[in-house]
């Protein structure tokens, strides 16, 4: 009699987890002057008050939205000792800038910042004497780290951690809220996320938004959805983020060799990785890459799969281009 009361019990424990219900959580905040969302299975005291002591860790070291942060400081002077944090975004930006030949630069910083697109506010002229000047300070060659210092070239060189370390702070509180036993969730940082596990018992249903002006809103006129876990993703376009002085129309993906807005066919590359700085960083150099180059970058690197929507160069009609891998991924087209 003992062992069938047993089996009775046992049934009625795994029926009873069966129908236990998944339930998420949010919390959301402000960091790297954008804001951020967790979305999580299970309750977690004071864990937004943790992320956020983990976020200004990171905001401490790379953002130049701090003024002490080590990246400011490197913006400001030379010679400065640098963590942990720092060697993984610049060897990780070093990595991109080779094998997209050069279309992603941290070193833009001052050309980023006289178009308005950087953490300096500088109002002045763009012309061709103004950007062959500053082209003499870009080139990741003219900076280095050596025993954990930073050392640039030329003093006036600036960083900008702004196409690689949303990325890199996403893989950051990921790895933390795993530790805290949570095994579903989705982390968002400005755009770029990660998500990892299911979502009420499937993946995760991640829009892409269609690449047209007036498309201001995250979510308001979506190009596809993808069903994803495990996995990290960022998009870039210029769509939003552009400006228009004087007629003209300047865009902030800025081609590192020449200085000037790059005005590629991509109109916007979303990028799927392991980790999310990788996803970041290779979405921006797609952006400036264009069509052709962009295949070729994902094509040779086994962990990276891609989403791209270009213009067609004959018709001018807008089309889509994705790896195998994410064609399975899209439940909506």
């Amino acid at each position: 009699m003992k062992r069938y009361n047993y089996l009775i019990i046992l049934v009625i424990i795994l029926l009873s987890s069966c129908g236990q219900k998944q339930e998420f959580y949010k919390i959301a905040g402000e960091t790297q002057g954008t804001k951020y969302s967790i979305l999580f299975e299970g309750k977690h005291d004071n864990l937004k008050k943790e992320v956020d002591s983990v976020l200004h860790a990171f905001d401490m070291s790379l953002s130049t939205y701090e003024p002490t942060s080590i990246i400011s400081q490197i913006n400001q002077g030379n010679n400065v000792e640098v963590d942990d944090l720092f060697k993984e975004m610049f060897y990780k930006a070093k990595e991109v800038t080779e094998k997209s030949d050069g279309a992603f630069d941290i070193t833009l910083g001052p050309i980023i910042n006289a178009y308005g697109f950087g953490y300096e506010e500088i109002e002045t002229e763009i012309d061709s004497i103004l950007i062959d000047s500053l082209l003499g300070l870009v080139g990741m060659n003219k900076v280095r780290i050596e025993n954990n210092i930073f050392i640039k070239d030329d003093i006036r060189i600036k960083i900008s951690g702004n196409a690689i370390a949303q990325g890199q702070a996403v893989d950051m509180i990921s790895a933390y809220i795993e530790t805290k036993g949570i095994k579903n969730y989705m982390v968002e940082i400005g755009g770029e996320l990660k998500v990892k596990g299911l979502k009420y018992g499937k993946k995760w249903k991640i829009g892409i938004d269609k690449p047209i002006e007036g498309n201001d809103v995250a979510g308001q006129e979506l190009q596809t959805i993808l069903a994803l876990t495990d996995k990290a993703m960022a998009t870039s376009g210029n769509y939003r983020k552009f400006y228009i002085k004087d007629g003209k129309k300047y865009s902030h993906s800025i081609n590192p060799k020449t200085g000037y807005p790059s005005y590629q066919n991509i109109l916007s590359a979303t990028v799927l990785a392991e980790d999310c700085m990788s996803a970041d960083a290779y979405a921006t150099a797609c952006m400036v890459s264009g069509l052709e180059k962009s295949i070729k970058i994902i094509e040779s690197d086994p962990t990276l799969d891609a989403y791209f929507v270009y213009s067609d160069a004959e018709t001018g009609e807008m089309k889509v281009y994705y790896t195998d891998a994410v064609e399975n991924m899209i439940i909506e087209k």
